[in-house]
């Protein structure tokens, strides 16, 4: 609910309790914004369900509001229509204020929030001796998207990068190694990712087959975790050079994360399971412990348990999970802490959550959420692979997505018979190649599937990242072509509202600190791309049908305002979904 929607709320609870008595403050209006443009900008359907309880007709109920309904200093005369629908419509005057106010505000009008808080965003989580891949690409535009929206909201966010360094893999990878490529363990720098990843799938083939191998490598992690100096020093060259292909990407993605990998809190397992033991909720299960939970079976109907350690005495992701909540709460005092995941990862989340809630290690202020997403399909609507069925790795996706885009600009600039320097050419493809594959994700709603298609992401027009880039550099060559100085504009230039077109655009550029809150509660980047694409078409439309330069002054200057106020509202919220604008195209 945005601050006019507030105000009229209001409005409306005093004209309740003045038309029908104290015993009716804080019924609820039931404002919401008109389904059609044509019956206002707001209605209120409380009539309606006050006809029972009032033994009155809807309408009566309505106009017995309206009589003690002061909303002069907003809304032109409220009108009733149908049954008992109260139909508010914004004035000119109100608008041209509220314009006039964001428009000087850096901000745009959007307040922080009332009650700031440390929020944790837990996101891309890449695993060690592994190359990120299109999996890693959902959790890490998602979880930053999210992180940018809380931390404008003026949350005291941390961004955690739960890296996969721990476990079985590096025995069987450092094993490998000791047989076929020692100096890889000695020295910095001898492997390079692909190498990595080569050597993991063989020692991952190797532990598959060969009992004896197995056996090696799991006595190579006791090692690892007994803190055994050679094993220590290969697996920190192991995680050294996995990092240094992350931040490759991360770069490239604009996307800042603090890594805290599971070995962070390897020191806190034992804790955990004693702990656990304390509470009365552990159970020893064919040599294993555990915790039985509610509402979750096997396959034949049995109550399932949750393995906090292994019969081998090693512990597995959950224990690791318990641990890194628990440290989030007690340590980094968290009030909210968001876990970014694909939906196949639900069930874990549900299960070790109600094993931190069971054992009463979850405050009654702490909320947790899991923020689950789904695949990313091929155009045949399978998951996502290259031709010949590997996984896509994310460096090559973001590279072919910025060579397509620039075959696209480097033809149009052709056809314009315009000349650019390669500076131009390659970084208007860079920063747009990079904006479309992330607005292509965050546009979807994250809950689904969806279809990866480089040609629809690159699009010029439709609800793409190229579109409202194209729209934010149309405004600046508006500025260009006339000369403006938008910074002077903000400080005299006053917003007068005519045309239909105008009136438009202007109530939905009011409408982003409501887009902003909502997000920032649901956690559904989506909508603010729906909103931005909205934002965009309703400049066009405006754009055609009004002249902007060649208007006579005071129009002139104050359609050159709301262009400039398009713009910024399109910058803000581009650069919350972490999307760079480019001033030419």
């Amino acid at each position: 609910m945005n601050a006019t929607q507030e105000q009229l709320k209001v409005k409306l609870e005093q004209a309740l309790v003045a038309a029908f008595g104290a015993e009716y403050a804080g019924v609820d209006p039931v404002l919401v914004p008109a389904s059609n443009p044509k019956f206002g900008d707001y209605q209120a359907n409380v009539a309606l369900s006050l006809s029972k309880k009032l033994g009155k007709q809807p309408r009566a109920i309505a106009s017995a509001i309206v009589e003690k309904l002061d909303v002069s200093d907003i809304c032109e005369p409220p009108e009733i229509a149908g049954p008992g629908f109260i139909n508010l419509k914004l004035q000119t005057a109100y608008l041209e204020a509220q314009l006039n106010l964001i428009q000087a505000d850096p901000r745009l009008g959007v307040p922080t929030a009332k009650t700031p808080q440390r929020e944790i965003v837990d996101f891309s989580s890449p695993n060690i001796a592994k190359e990120m891949h299109v999996g890693h690409l959902r959790s890490t535009i998602i979880g930053d998207a999210i992180a940018r929206i809380l931390e404008w909201k003026g949350h005291d966010v941390l961004r955690l990068n739960h890296v996969g360094d721990w476990g079985t893999q590096f025995g069987m990878l450092i094993t490998y190694l000791r047989e076929v490529y020692p100096e890889a363990l000695t020295t910095a720098n001898a492997l390079d990712i692909g190498d990595l990843v080569s050597f993991y799938r063989q020692a991952k083939l190797r532990f598959d087959t060969d009992e004896t191998f197995q056996e090696t490598a799991r006595q190579e992690v006791v090692r690892l975790q007994a803190g055994a100096e050679d094993t220590l020093h290969a697996w920190k060259l192991l995680c050294e050079q996995s990092r240094r292909e992350f931040q490759v990407i991360y770069d490239l993605l604009d996307v800042q994360v603090t890594e805290r990998g599971e070995s962070f809190y390897n020191s806190l397992l034992p804790g955990i399971v004693a702990d656990l033991e304390k509470t009365g909720l552990l159970v020893e299960n064919q040599g294993a412990k555990c915790v039985f939970l509610d509402g979750f079976t096997n396959r034949e109907g049995e109550p399932l348990p949750l393995i906090v350690q292994k019969s081998d005495g090693g512990y597995n992701y959950a224990t690791t999970d318990l641990a890194s909540l628990r440290y989030r709460i007690q340590q980094d005092q968290a009030k909210r802490i968001i876990y970014v995941t694909d939906v196949g990862q639900a069930n874990h989340f549900a299960q070790f959550f109600q094993v931190a809630r069971k054992a009463g290690w979850i405050p009654d202020d702490v909320e947790l959420v899991h923020v689950p997403f789904g695949l990313v399909l091929g155009e045949d609507g399978k998951k996502f692979k290259t031709r010949s069925g590997d996984t896509v790795r994310l460096r090559d996706l973001l590279d072919e997505a910025i060579a397509r885009f620039r075959v696209l600009l480097e033809a149009r600039l052709k056809d314009e018979g315009r000349e650019e320097t390669e500076e131009f050419i390659s970084h208007v493809s860079t920063v747009v190649g990079i904006s479309a594959v992330k607005y292509a994700d965050l546009s979807q709603n994250r809950t689904s599937n969806y279809i990866f298609s480089y040609d629809k992401m690159i699009a010029p027009l439709g609800n793409t990242a190229p579109y409202l880039l194209y729209v934010y550099a149309r405004i600046q060559s508006i500025g260009r072509e006339g000369n403006i100085n938008f910074e002077q504009l903000r400080i005299n230039g006053k917003i007068t509202l005519a045309e239909e077109t105008e009136l438009t655009l202007a109530k939905h550029i009011l409408q982003l600190d409501k887009i902003i809150s909502d997000v920032e509660q649901d956690l559904l980047p989506n909508r603010l791309c729906e909103y931005l694409y909205q934002l965009s078409d309703k400049f066009n439309k405006f754009y055609e049908n009004c002249h902007v330069l060649k208007s006579e002054e005071p129009i002139r200057t104050s359609r050159l305002v709301l262009c400039d106020l398009t713009a910024r509202t399109l910058k803000l919220g581009l650069s919350l979904l972490g999307i760079q604008v480019v001033n030419r195209m």
